[in-house]
């Protein structure tokens, strides 16, 4: 069975160590999940993460198709795209810190409406976001190699990856909603914790990518 698609081992742990900070800090997918939850139920919640990671599994393919394409073409190109990458990553970190969690909890008075709608709803919500759109192009990139023949299949192998990681976080959200809402409106410093702790693994990925142009060039 081939199995080059499959990054080694290292480059695995720090796209997880990465991937799960990025999954458990708030922003417009989690405001979603515990709107949904909150107004209309789990069945409601389950539908929205079920939609997002859907339009997720869009953005990876995409994502590695094009990126894969932009390599093609021009090894430039890709560097160029890789360091814009650190400079939208610290620009993220910055925004964090800046004006804080991206949750906002008083959305939770949404329309009730079905679960394909909510489904749908959700889908929409992940693919016209031009964020997570940037996010897919810029974080990707950082774990493959400007040389490597088997770019494709790890880029796509990792966006599936984050998906698959995803998951028991969207579950687990979806079922102690109740909890986790009183839990941020009782301490807002967790919050605060959550934004310096994601503008602190932005930033040490933008410079591990500066760093690795520096040392290529």
């Amino acid at each position: 069975m081939d199995t080059a698609f499959i990054p080694d081992l290292s480059v695995i742990l720090a796209f997880s160590a990465a991937a799960v900070v990025l999954i458990i800090t708030p922003g417009p997918d989690m405001t979603l999940f515990l709107s949904k939850t909150l107004s209309q139920g789990r069945a409601a919640g389950f539908a929205a993460v079920a939609g997002a990671l859907t339009g997720c599994v869009v953005h990876s393919i995409l994502a590695a198709v094009g990126i894969s394409a932009l390599l093609a073409a021009s090894q430039t190109g890709f560097l160029v795209l890789k360091i814009c990458g650190a400079a939208y990553l610290i620009w993220l970190g910055f925004q964090a810190i800046r004006h804080g969690s991206a949750l906002n909890l008083d959305a939770s008075s949404g329309r009730r409406g079905s679960l394909f709608g909510t489904f749908t709803q959700a889908i929409a919500t992940n693919l016209l976001n031009p964020k997570i759109v940037l996010f897919f192009v810029t974080f990707l990139p950082q774990f493959i190699t400007v040389t490597d023949p088997h770019a494709t299949g790890k880029l796509l192998f990792l966006g599936l990856y984050f998906v698959a990681l995803s998951i028991p976080a969207g579950i687990a959200l979806v079922m102690s909603a109740s909890a986790f809402q009183r839990l941020i409106k009782s301490s807002p410093k967790a919050m605060r914790a959550f934004d310096w702790i994601f503008a602190s693994i932005m930033g040490g990925f933008a410079l591990r990518l500066l760093t690795a142009q520096a040392s290529s060039n």
